[in-house]
């Protein structure tokens, strides 16, 4: 059998060419991170914990998978977050918006009864059943559910995102970044947050519809109504 070989690439030998090649290769170091560097100019001033971040009408809390059809810990860690501040009045209605696109896959129920068991009163959750990602999500909380201002959960290394998409989507966003071990799971989510930059910039300027729109839903409405009226 022939083998075959494989001839590494040239280098340029001039000067000239070695200095073109130095510029291409920083221009695509400036392209890769300006959609990063645009999330942490967004969300800079935008981000707080559960104790100092302002009073707000809904808490959005993002799905992050399911462990034998309950929160997995990263999410039972978002949703511990929500019920702290509904508890502490911060907060009069939480939405929870996740993946049910099959019915032995519910997120948004699984974080319902998550609530409800740390006492979130069942009347004040809304669930929102095609927060297929993070722009699906913050669209639909505006175009379907009418929230115009909330205050965000998720992990560290996500909650940039999600403020800036939000954001983006006309959405006044808080983001509140829960703590995390530093797992394994922990540095996949960071290093996917990366890749994850560039998508969420093409989304945020093209402004693509979600997945799965739908008519518009009073649900958020309904539970401030119960509630008395939106928080003064």
């Amino acid at each position: 059998m022939r083998r075959v070989s494989l001839r590494r690439p040239r280098l340029p030998r001039t000067r000239r060419g070695q200095r073109r090649l130095v510029q291409a290769v920083m221009a695509g170091c400036v392209l890769a991170l300006l959609p990063a560097t645009w999330m942490y100019t967004v969300a800079g001033d935008r981000l707080r914990t559960t104790a100092d971040v302002p009073r707000t009408d809904v808490a959005v809390v993002f799905g992050a998978g399911l462990w034998e059809g309950e929160p997995s810990p990263y999410l039972a860690h978002r949703l511990d977050a929500a019920a702290k501040l509904y508890r502490e009045g911060r907060v009069e209605v939480v939405l929870v918006t996740g993946d049910n696109s099959r019915e032995d896959y519910d997120e948004p129920d699984a974080m319902r009864g998550y609530l409800t068991r740390h006492g979130v009163p069942d009347g004040r959750i809304v669930s929102d059943y095609a927060g297929f990602d993070t722009w699906d999500s913050c669209v639909r909380a505006k175009k379907i559910f009418g929230v115009d201002q909330a205050v965000l959960i998720s992990q560290g290394f996500h909650i940039r995102r999600a403020v800036a998409l939000c954001e983006a989507a006309g959405v006044a966003s808080y983001g509140v970044g829960v703590d995390a071990v530093h797992d394994a799971t922990w540095y996949y989510g960071g290093t996917r947050e990366i890749f994850a930059a560039g998508k969420a910039a093409l989304d945020a300027v093209f402004r693509p519809d979600p997945r799965f729109l739908g008519p518009r839903e009073p649900g958020v409405e309904r539970a401030l109504a119960s509630a008395g009226g939106p928080l003064p």
